[in-house]
């Protein structure tokens, strides 16, 4: 890998507990690691969602809260948001400037590109326009996004599906972009084992079957859909115990529909919990549904695929690309909550099975997902793209 020295700023709307995030901040620390001088740029980051910034950090890593990056559309905010990050990027001359998530995506890159910053580049972690969006709103993130993809000079995506949308929505031709998937500690999951100490701390029998959701508790996160089939497969099994790694607005709903199904003993909230813990609780399951109907490329899929647990999602974005069936698990059409019953309850028929399909996952994502090849491969694009 070319030596030379490179000043990269990274622009994010907010440092919240997230994949987005977390791929971000293994960005800076790779890049930091590897003798750069690296900058991240984000708004404040209030919320239930939790500040990935309080939890992890790195004496080197220069963080700037720029005050006006909102993650809500507002125009006041959003030019002064524009216009101090042009006159900070022009005073400090970076080499690279690369933003993620959608609004500092849209911001970031026109302020750089004013700015004239050598080589501006964006990653799509998860798209703002999706089919479960209102057209209106499409349509506005869509011309957006197409504004955007003028004023960098390449885009980067977490999956295969992320490239196929934007070129069908005519954001930017083909050519424009590269596929990096979502670096993380693949290890730690890798190595994650059955901590039965951590399975009596949360009542769950040694003999129990652990089905686990990792995501936000939010809409589109899927919990819509994924409490009806825990309720549904309970009456036939009640050997079944769910655990949900998350916290978020839609809480009090969820445990509203638990009270009411009778069946509260079953369900396990963690609330936020932090990244580097996350393998523990993935050590203990059994197999990962994740029924988002808004990503990437989940992570939580490849972190339970690490630690060869078989997987259960929605056939959309970038989910099919490591859950392939009857390979390393299953994917269904969206929304369809009895498919999905259906398959869970054919993995918690058959534990050869799961095994199999979770050796075969860990296979898929091993080397791919590690955060090395993620820094790895983004540090040699920014070296070609600048010519050095």
């Amino acid at each position: 890998m070319n030596e030379k020295k490179l000043k990269i700023c990274h622009i994010i709307t907010r440092m919240i507990v997230g994949g987005a995030q977390e791929n971000t901040f293994l960005s800076c620390l790779g890049q930091l690691e590897a003798g750069h001088d690296v900058t991240l740029i984000t708004g404040h980051s209030p919320g239930p969602e939790g500040e990935l910034l309080a939890r992890w950090h790195h004496p080197n890593l220069k963080v700037q809260i720029n005050n006006y990056l909102v993650r809500k559309i507002n125009p006041i905010k959003d030019f002064l948001a524009y216009t101090s990050l042009k006159k900070y990027l022009k005073r400090e001359k970076f080499d690279v400037v690369h933003t993620h998530s959608s609004k500092a995506g849209i911001i970031g890159r026109a302020a750089a590109w004013q700015s004239h910053v050598p080589f501006v580049c964006h990653t799509v972690h998860g798209q703002a326009f999706h089919p479960f969006e209102k057209g209106l709103k499409n349509f506005i993130y869509i011309a957006a996004e197409k504004f955007a993809a003028k004023r960098c000079h390449k885009i980067y995506a977490v999956a295969n599906a992320m490239i196929n949308q934007c070129v069908e929505a005519k954001v930017a031709p083909r050519k424009k972009y590269s596929v990096v998937y979502s670096g993380m500690d693949i290890k730690d999951f890798i190595n994650a084992k059955q901590d039965l100490n951590l399975r009596a701390q949360h009542n769950i029998p040694e003999e129990g079957i652990v089905i686990g959701a990792i995501a936000r508790l939010f809409e589109l996160k899927g919990y819509e859909y994924f409490i009806p089939m825990a309720i549904e497969l309970l009456k036939e099994n009640d050997n079944l115990y769910f655990l949900i790694i998350g916290d978020g607005n839609m809480k009090e709903k969820i445990v509203e529909q638990i009270k009411a199904a009778n069946c509260e003993k079953h369900f396990i909230f963690t609330n936020l919990i932090a990244p580097e813990e996350v393998h523990k609780y993935v050590g203990i399951m059994d197999i990962l549904v994740h029924l988002s109907l808004r990503e990437g490329l989940p992570r939580a899929a490849v972190q339970a695929l690490a630690n060869a647990k078989p997987v259960v999602g929605f056939h959309l974005d970038g989910t099919p690309e490591v859950v392939i069936n009857d390979v390393s698990g299953y994917t269904v059409e969206a929304k369809d909550t009895a498919a999905v019953i259906k398959v869970v309850k054919k993995l918690v028929d058959n534990s050869n099975l799961c095994a199999k399909l979770g050796k075969n996952g860990q296979n898929i994502v091993k080397d791919k997902f590690s955060k090395e090849f993620m820094v790895k491969t983004l540090l040699e694009e920014y070296h070609k793209n600048l010519g050095y």
